[in-house]
């Protein structure tokens, strides 16, 4: 499993724009380059990014090989009601990763 770093308020106001931020450590291997003995490295790439505002898509985006390694993403929501962000990257075999993070709105 890899790592996902997420960066996102504890706490908003109702109404106030939000920024949510996520990183996954992963190598996003295109398949292409050569390794040391003159062998591809096999492919191995994230596929997907998607983030749930309590059980509701707020944010999605299809990955492709020429994604940097660590994909990095931001984008912002606004705070409607206290709940949890799931934030899941799922890669070329269909595999998903997740964390969460809960946020209280007052």
């Amino acid at each position: 499993m890899f790592a996902i770093r997420i960066a996102a308020p504890d706490r908003a106001t109702t109404g106030e724009l939000i920024e949510l931020k996520a990183l996954i450590r992963h190598p996003q291997e295109s398949g292409f380059r050569m390794g040391p003995r003159g062998v591809p490295v096999p492919r191995d790439i994230l596929t997907a990014f998607e983030c749930l505002y309590n059980g509701e898509q707020i944010f999605a985006a299809t990955l492709y090989p020429g994604i940097s390694a660590n994909p990095f993403l931001s984008f912002y929501t606004r705070a409607t009601e206290s709940g949890t962000l799931i934030f899941r990257w799922t890669d070329q075999d269909g595999e998903s990763y997740e964390d969460s993070h809960e946020l209280v709105v007052e």
